[in-house]
C-alpha cells in the first residue's frame, strides 16, 4: 500500500473526507468478539475504512452512495479453504459467476485435474482464467500429479516445476499430499517438495484418510496442515490433537459435514475451515456453494457466529490471507448481504466493495481465455470388443463395492459367472457390471479392469474422461458393445461425459478443455447435467442415492480407500499394491 492511500483510508475513517460507500443499519458479524453488533460500514478504495457501532460511538460516517440495509445481517465474504474449480465442469470464469451470487469471494483452488492432463501449461491456464474474475483465487501448487506411481497421467509435475510456481504472490503452498506412503517412507522426490514448501515459508494441504497413531505424526511433522479427507469424529480428533487444521467437505459425491459437525465444540471450533473440495455446477447453481455448509451447520445447532467464523476467518488464518475473513478496518470490503442468520438467503455479495452480485444474479461480463494448449487432450487407439473380455480364473472375484455419500470403497468377494471359454459373463440377473479406465493421454493402450456393485446399472454404458486423478476415460456398463460405444463417442468429442443405451448415444455433455471443463453458460451446463443425471437414473437404472458421474469419476483414484482401479488394474489402497479380479 502507497502512503497516499494510507492516508486516504485515515483521513475516511476519520471522517475527514466521505466514504465510497457506506453499509448502514446492518447486524454486523464481528468473528473476533464473537458479537452480532448493529453499526454502520464505511468503504474507502477496497477496504473497511471503519466500523461504527451503535451506542459506542455517536460517529456518522458519510458516503458517495449510502445504503440502508435495514438491519439485514452482514457477514465477511465466504471463503472455500479447498477446492477444485476444474470439478464445478466450467471454467474459472464460468465457476466465479456462480459461486460469488452464493457469498463466496474468496477460494483456495489446488488445480490437479487439470495439471494430470496438461501440465504447467494447465496450471497457467488457470490462474491465467482466475485472473478475468473479481473472485480472489489462491492457489495451491499441485504436489502429487500423478496422484502415484501406479497409474498413468498426461503430465507430471516435479521438483523443477514447482520452483516456477513457488514465489507466485498467488501461492500459498503445496497442493494436497495424497502421497501419504511417500512421505512416510521418506522418500527423496517427496522429501524435496516438503522442503521447497517450508524453505519458501509456504503451507502443505494434507490428504490422508485412515491414517491414525504414529503414521499420522509422522504425517503431521513433515509439514502438513491441513486434511479434508476426515470422515468420522475419530479422524477429525486425532487431526485436531495434532495441530492440524480440518477443512469439513460438503461437496457433491462426498458428504462429510453432517457427520463432522457434531465433532465441532467452543474449544475447537477455530481450528475448523468449509470446503467443497469437488462440487459439479448444477450443485452449486441449486444447492449453494461455502453458504450451503453454512445452512448445514447452522441446521445442526453450531453457534452461529462459531459457524461464520469456520466459513470465514479461519480459512484466512490457515492459509495466511492477510485482510480477508473479517469485517474490520484494514480488512478487504469483501462482505454478503443475508436476511438472517438461521435461513441465510444470500441477497447481495461486496468484493473489495463493488456489488458483485444482487438476488443471485452474477453483476459481471463472463469472458473465458481461450488456450490451445489445453485443447485436443484425449488420444486413444482404436477400441475393439475384445479389450473388455475379463478373463477369470477362479468363480469367486473381488468387487469394488460403492456406498452412497462417500468416496470410500468396500473390498469384498463375490461369486461370478463365467463362460465356457472362462469369461466374466454378463447377464442372467447378475448384481455385478465392468468398469474399465482407459489410458487416454499417450495412447499405450492401457486398460485395467474390474467389476463393481451398488451402482446399479441396467441396459446401457455410462463412460467419462473425468476420473480423479489422473483422469483417463472411466467406463462402467453391463453390455461390451455399449461400452466400445461410449468410449468411442468420448474419442470423437474430445472428451466429457456420455450415456449410451442399446447402441445409440443418449446424450454427451462435451468437455473439450482438458476433458473436464467447457465455456458453455454455468447455467445451460447445470442444466445439461441435471438433464443428462436425471436420464442415467431413468433409463439406465442407476441407484439414485448417487450421483452417477462424479461417484464413477472417483473409481479410479487409488489413494481413497480400499479398493479402486487404475488403468494399470485393480488396486487394493490399503495394501498399496495391485491385485487380481480372480480369488
Amino acid at each position: 500500500m502507497k502512503s497516499g492511500d494510507m492516508k486516504k483510508l485515515i483521513k475516511t475513517a476519520s471522517g475527514e473526507i466521505p466514504a465510497d460507500l457506506v453499509l448502514k443499519n446492518g447486524s454486523i458479524v464481528n468473528v473476533f468478539s464473537g458479537e452480532i453488533l448493529k453499526g454502520d460500514i464505511a468503504v474507502c478504495d477496497g477496504k473497511v475504512a471503519a466500523v461504527s457501532y451503535a451506542g459506542e460511538s455517536d460517529i456518522t460516517y458519510e458516503g458517495l452512495e449510502v445504503i440502508d440495509l435495514q438491519g439485514k445481517t452482514i457477514v465477511p465474504g465466504l471463503i472455500d479453504a479447498h477446492v477444485h474449480i476444474e470439478s464445478s465442469m466450467g471454467t474459472p470464469e464460468n465457476f466465479a459467476s456462480i459461486v460469488i451470487p452464493h457469498g463466496t469471494t474468496t477460494v483456495i483452488a489446488d488445480c490437479h485435474e487439470i495439471a494430470n492432463v496438461c501440465g504447467n501449461d494447465g496450471i497457467r491456464y488457470m490462474m491465467n482464467a482466475s485472473d478475468n474474475t473479481p473472485l480472489d483465487v489462491f492457489f495451491m501448487i499441485p504436489s502429487c500429479v500423478p496422484a502415484t506411481p501406479f497409474e498413468d497421467a498426461g503430465a507430471k509435475i516435479r521438483i523443477e516445476d514447482m520452483k516456477h510456481f513457488i514465489d507466485d504472490k498467488r501461492v500459498k503452498g503445496l497442493g494436497e499430499m495424497m502421497d501419504y506412503p511417500g512421505v512416510l517412507q521418506g522418500r527423496s522426490d517427496i522429501m524435496d517438495k516438503l522442503t521447497l514448501a517450508v524453505n519458501h515459508g509456504k503451507f502443505v494441504d494434507g490428504h490422508g484418510p485412515t491414517l491414525t497413531g504414529k503414521a499420522l505424526s509422522a504425517y503431521a511433522v513433515a509439514g502438513i496442515k491441513t486434511d479434508h479427507e476426515c470422515s468420522s469424529l475419530e479422524e477429525m480428533r486425532d487431526r485436531l490433537r495434532a495441530g492440524m487444521y480440518v477443512l469439513i467437505r460438503e461437496g457433491s459425491a462426498a458428504s462429510d459435514l453432517k457427520e463432522l459437525i457434531k465433532g465441532v465444540n467452543e474449544s475447537n471450533s477455530r481450528r475448523c475451515c468449509f470446503c467443497t473440495d469437488d462440487r459439479q455446477a448444477e450443485d452449486i447453481i441449486h444447492i449453494g456453494h461455502i453458504d450451503n455448509n453454512v445452512r448445514l451447520a447452522l441446521k445442526a445447532g453450531v453457534d452461529p457466529v462459531s459457524v461464520i467464523r469456520i466459513a470465514t476467518i479461519n480459512s484466512a488464518e490457515c492459509y495466511g490471507l492477510k485482510g480477508k475473513g473479517a469485517i474490520a478496518p484494514g480488512y478487504d470490503a469483501d462482505f454478503l448481504i443475508t436476511d438472517n442468520l438461521k435461513d441465510f438467503n444470500v441477497e447481495s455479495v461486496y468484493i473489495n466493495g463493488i456489488l458483485s452480485a444482487e438476488k443471485g444474479e452474477y453483476k459481471f461480463s463472463i469472458d473465458s481465455l481461450e488456450d490451445r494448449h489445453v485443447l485436443y487432450t484425449v488420444h486413444l487407439q482404436s477400441i475393439d470388443k475384445e479389450v473388455f473380455k475379463l478373463k477369470m480364473s477362479s468363480d469367486s472375484a473381488n468387487v469394488i463395492s460403492m456406498k452412497p455419500g462417500s468416496l470410500i470403497t468396500e473390498k469384498v468377494v463375490r461369486k461370478v459367472k463365467r463362460d465356457k471359454e472362462g469369461y466374466f459373463s454378463e447377464g442372467d440377473g447378475c448384481d455385478l457390471i465392468k468398469v474399465a479406465v482407459i489410458e487416454r493421454h499417450k495412447g499405450p493402450g492401457y486398460i485395467g479392469l474390474g467389476l463393481l456393485e451398488n451402482y446399479g446399472l441396467k441396459g446401457g454404458a455410462v463412460a467419462s474422461s473425468i476420473a480423479h486423478d489422473s483422469h483417463n476415460i472411466v467406463v462402467a456398463g453391463d453390455n461390451d458393445e455399449d461400452m466400445i460405444r461410449a468410449v468411442r463417442e468420448l474419442k470423437e468429442c474430445g472428451g466429457g461425459i456420455t450415456v449410451v443405451s442399446g447402441g445409440k448415444v443418449l446424450d454427451t455433455l462435451e468437455l473439450p478443455i482438458a476433458g473436464l471443463m467447457t465455456s458453455m453458460d454455468s447455467g445451460k451446463l447445470a442444466e445439461k447435467l441435471n438433464s443428462m443425471i436425471e436420464l442415467a437414473r431413468k433409463e439406465l437404472c442407476i441407484n439414485p442415492a448417487m450421483d452417477p458421474f462424479m461417484t464413477l469419476a472417483f473409481l479410479a483414484l487409488p489413494v481413497i480407500p480400499d479398493i479402486k482401479l487404475t488403468d494399470r488394474g485393480l488396486f487394493d489402497v490399503k495394501t498399496f499394491s495391485f491385485i487380481d479380479v480372480s480369488v
